[in-house]
C-alpha cells in the first residue's frame, strides 16, 4: 500500500483521482448537468488509466509481455462490456454495434499507431514479435469475414432473410468464441515459445508486488467501469453541445474514453521499448472484442435484451473494420517499427474520424 501511495504522491497526473468521488457525487446531486458530468468523467478516467498502466506493467514483469498484454486487454475490455450490457438491456442495439466496431478500429489503428509513434520518437527502430502480431491480425481478419456474412444474407431478396441473418449470427457467435479460445490455447499453451517477447526490462524500475498489482487492477477496473457508465449517460447530450454527431460519438469518442486504461499501458510500454506489450494490448484487445465480447453480447441478448441481436453491421462499419485489419497486417508485417509507421496508421484512423464527423452513416 505504501508503494501505491508513493506513486500517487509523486505523479501529478494521479492527483486527478480527486475527480473520481466528485463525479460520483455530481451524478447523484445534478444528474441533468450532462456537459459537466462528461468533463468530470473524462478527468476521472485519466488518472485511473495511469494506475492501471503501472499495475499492468508490474504484472507483465512477472508473467511476461504476452500474458501481460492479454491481461490488460481483458481488464480493459470489461469497461466496453459493461457499457454494452447497459445498452443491451435498454435495447440500444445501434449503440452496442457502434461501440463494438469503434473499439476494434480504435484499438487497431489509434492505439497501435500512437504506440509506434511514441516509441519511435525515443528509439530509432523498435522490434516486436512478428508471429504474435500476425496471429492477432489473422484473428481480426476472421472476425471481419464473420461480420460480412450476416450483411450479405440480409441483403438477399427473400422474405426470410432477416430470420436467416439472425440464425447465422447465433452460429457465428459460437464459432468465433471457439476460435478465440483455440487461439488462447495456441499462444499460451501449445506454442507459447513462439510468442515470447524479447526482454526489454529497464533497470532502476521496481515493479509492485504481484498482490498489490492484482488488487489495484481489480479495484481500478471496477472504478473505470462505474465512471464509464456516467460518461456514456452524459456523452450524447454533451455531444450536442459540442456539435458532435451520434455516429462520431459512438465510433470515436466512446471508444477512445473506454479504452483509455489500455492506451495508457500501451503508450507507457512503447516509451520503455517494450513494444511486444504494446502490440499485445492493442491487437489483443481488438481481437478479443471481435471474437469474444461481440459474440457474448449476441448470446446475452437472448436473455436480457428486448429481442435477439444479430451481427449485421451497417456497410460503412464493416468496411472500416476490414481496412483497419488490413492496415494492421501491413504495418506489423516486418516485426520492426519506426515513428513514421505509426503516423501511417494514425492517418488512416483520422480519415475514418473525419468521415464520421462530416458524413455519418445511416445506422440500422
Amino acid at each position: 500500500m505504501n508503494l501505491l501511495l508513493k506513486e500517487i504522491r509523486d505523479s501529478p497526473m494521479l492527483w486527478l483521482l480527486a475527480a473520481v468521488p466528485v463525479v460520483f457525487a455530481a451524478a447523484i446531486l445534478v444528474p441533468e448537468a450532462h456537459t459537466a458530468l462528461f468533463i468530470l468523467s473524462v478527468l476521472a478516467i485519466v488518472p485511473l488509466a495511469g494506475l492501471l498502466s503501472h499495475a499492468t506493467e508490474s504484472v507483465a514483469a512477472k508473467t511476461g509481455d504476452a500474458a501481460g498484454g492479454l491481461l490488460n486487454a481483458t481488464l480493459g475490455n470489461l469497461t466496453e462490456l459493461v457499457i454494452a450490457l447497459a445498452a443491451l438491456r435498454a435495447g440500444e442495439y445501434t449503440l452496442v454495434k457502434a461501440s463494438i466496431a469503434g473499439a476494434i478500429v480504435t484499438n487497431t489503428l489509434f492505439m497501435l499507431g500512437a504506440s509506434f509513434l511514441l516509441g519511435g520518437l525515443k528509439y530509432h527502430f523498435q522490434e516486436f514479435n512478428r508471429a504474435s502480431a500476425r496471429l492477432q491480425s489473422g484473428l481480426l481478419f476472421l472476425a471481419t469475414i464473420a461480420l460480412l456474412m450476416p450483411s450479405a444474407v440480409a441483403g438477399a431478396d427473400s422474405t426470410s432473410a432477416a430470420a436467416a441473418a439472425q440464425k447465422l449470427s447465433l452460429g457465428l457467435a459460437v464459432l468465433l468464441m471457439a476460435g478465440y479460445g483455440l487461439g488462447l490455447l495456441f499462444t499460451l499453451r501449445t506454442h507459447r515459445e513462439i510468442f515470447a517477447g524479447a526482454d526489454h526490462t529497464q533497470t532502476g524500475e521496481v515493479p509492485w508486488p504481484i498482490g498489490l498489482a492484482l488488487a489495484t487492477l481489480a479495484g481500478v477496473t471496477v472504478l473505470v467501469a462505474l465512471v464509464s457508465e456516467i460518461f456514456v449517460e452524459s456523452v450524447q447530450k454533451a455531444a450536442q453541445a459540442f456539435g458532435m454527431t451520434p455516429a462520431f460519438v459512438g465510433f470515436i469518442v466512446v471508444a477512445l474514453v473506454g479504452g483509455a486504461a489500455e492506451m495508457a499501458s500501451a503508450f507507457s510500454a512503447a516509451r520503455k521499448n517494450r513494444l511486444d506489450l504494446s502490440v499485445g494490448i492493442a491487437l489483443g484487445s481488438a481481437s478479443q472484442i471481435a471474437l469474444f465480447v461481440a459474440p457474448v453480447l449476441v448470446l446475452l441478448s437472448y436473455l436480457i435484451g428486448p429481442s435477439p441481436m444479430d451481427l449485421q453491421f451497417w456497410p460503412g462499419a464493416v468496411v472500416m473494420v476490414l481496412l483497419a485489419t488490413v492496415t494492421a497486417m501491413f504495418v506489423t508485417n516486418s516485426g520492426r517499427s519506426a515513428w513514421f509507421v505509426g503516423v501511417l496508421a494514425l492517418m488512416v484512423y483520422m480519415i475514418f474520424a473525419m468521415t464520421l464527423y462530416v458524413l455519418p452513416p445511416a445506422m440500422r
